[in-house]
C-alpha cells in the first residue's frame, strides 16, 4: 500500500514500464490534493506493466484518460503532414528530380499535378506517386500547353499552393560548335518555359504560396562545354530575385533550388563512367547526389518550414559551389 504525498510538491508517478512509456503524471493533469487521502495498490500484471489503482474509485481512469488525451495531442502535432491539403504543380515531374519531388509532396499530403512530354512516362509516374497525382501532358516551352495545364488545375482544384518549375534540358555544347538550334532549345525550355509557367500560374497562386525554380550549380560556376546551359540557369537565378520583389505584396516566396551532379535518367544520357568520375572529383563530399536528396530540399522550400525564406539560391551540391 502507498500514499501519495499530501502537498503540491514535485511529485510524480513514473514508470518506464507503463503502456505509454516514460512520462510523469504531473500536477498539470490533476490536482494532487485530491489524491492525498487516496490509498493505492501497486501491482505488476503478467505483462510486466506497472498498474496503479485507487481502491473503490475511478481516479485511475481519470488520470489515464487525461494522460492519453495529452499524449494523443502531442502525437498529432508531431505526425502532421507538412503539405496536408495543399495543391502542388511540378513541371518535368515524370522522371528524375521532378518525380522524386512529386512523390515527397504527395507523401506529405499534397495533391500533385505533374507534367511531361511523354505519356508512357507520365502514366508510370502517376502509378508510382499514387492516388493524389494527376498527369498533364505538356511541353513547358509551348504556351498553349501551359494554358491547358493551368486550365486543368483550375477546373480540378481552383488554386495552387506550391509551384515547382522544374522542367529543363541540358545539351553538351563545346564552345565554337554551338548551333542556333541548341541555343534555341535550351533557352526555350529552361528560360522561356519557366517564365511563362510562373506567369500563368501566379493568378491561381494562393497568397503565402511557394514558387521553387530549378537552377544549377552551373549557373554560378564555369564548366567546360556548358556555355548555353549555364547562361539559362543564371537567368533562373535572376528571375527569383525579380519575382520576389514582384510578389512580395502577396507574400508569395520565390526561391531557387540548385543541384550539383545528381543521378537521374537524364544524367545517364550524357555522363559515361569517365564523366561521372570527373564530376565526383568536383564535389567535396566525393559522390553524386540522389534525386531524393533534392526532393527533401524542395519539400523544405515548399512547406512552412521555410516561411521566412525568400529570394535565395539553395545549393544541394555536396559543397561544390562553395569550395
Amino acid at each position: 500500500m502507498h500514499r501519495l504525498p499530501p502537498t503540491e510538491g514535485d511529485w510524480h508517478v513514473d514508470s518506464s514500464r507503463t503502456a505509454f512509456g516514460n512520462f510523469c503524471f504531473l500536477p498539470s493533469l490533476i490536482d494532487p490534493r485530491s489524491l492525498a487521502a487516496a490509498r493505492w495498490d501497486t501491482t505488476i500484471p503478467g505483462n510486466g506493466r506497472q498498474n496503479f489503482r485507487r481502491k473503490g474509485g475511478s481516479i485511475w481512469y481519470l488520470i489515464m484518460s487525461r494522460a492519453f488525451e495529452q499524449s494523443a495531442r502531442r502525437t498529432e502535432n508531431v505526425m502532421a503532414s507538412k503539405l496536408e491539403g495543399k495543391v502542388a504543380v511540378v513541371t518535368g515531374g515524370s522522371t528524375g528530380i521532378g518525380l522524386a519531388t512529386a512523390k515527397r509532396f504527395a507523401e506529405e499530403g499534397a495533391y500533385v499535378f505533374i507534367t511531361g512530354r511523354r505519356q508512357p512516362e507520365l502514366d508510370a509516374a502517376v502509378k508510382e506517386i499514387g492516388p493524389k497525382a494527376v498527369a498533364v501532358r505538356a511541353d513547358s516551352s509551348d504556351i498553349a500547353d501551359l494554358a491547358h495545364l493551368f486550365d486543368t488545375v483550375k477546373a480540378a482544384k481552383g488554386r495552387i499552393d506550391v509551384l515547382f518549375a522544374n522542367a529543363g534540358v541540358y545539351e553538351f555544347t563545346p564552345f565554337g560548335t554551338i548551333s542556333e538550334e541548341a541555343y534555341d532549345k535550351m533557352f526555350d525550355i529552361n528560360v522561356k518555359g519557366v517564365l511563362f509557367t510562373v506567369q500563368q500560374a501566379v493568378p491561381m497562386m494562393a497568397d503565402g504560396g511557394s514558387i521553387i525554380l530549378t537552377g544549377s550549380v552551373a549557373g554560378s560556376k564555369g564548366f567546360e562545354a556548358a556555355t548555353v546551359y549555364s547562361a539559362t540557369k543564371a537567368a533562373i537565378r535572376s528571375f527569383a530575385r525579380s519575382w520576389t520583389s514582384d510578389l512580395k505584396a502577396r507574400n508569395i516566396r520565390v526561391n531557387v533550388l540548385s543541384p550539383g551532379p545528381i543521378q537521374t535518367p537524364g544524367f545517364d544520357v550524357f555522363a559515361n563512367p569517365d564523366v561521372k568520375n570527373y564530376m565526383k572529383s568536383l564535389v567535396p563530399l566525393g559522390r553524386i547526389g540522389t534525386s531524393d536528396e533534392i526532393a527533401k530540399a524542395a519539400l523544405f522550400l515548399a512547406s512552412d518550414d521555410s516561411s521566412f525564406v525568400a529570394g535565395i539560391e539553395l545549393f544541394v551540391d555536396g559543397g561544390s559551389a562553395a569550395i
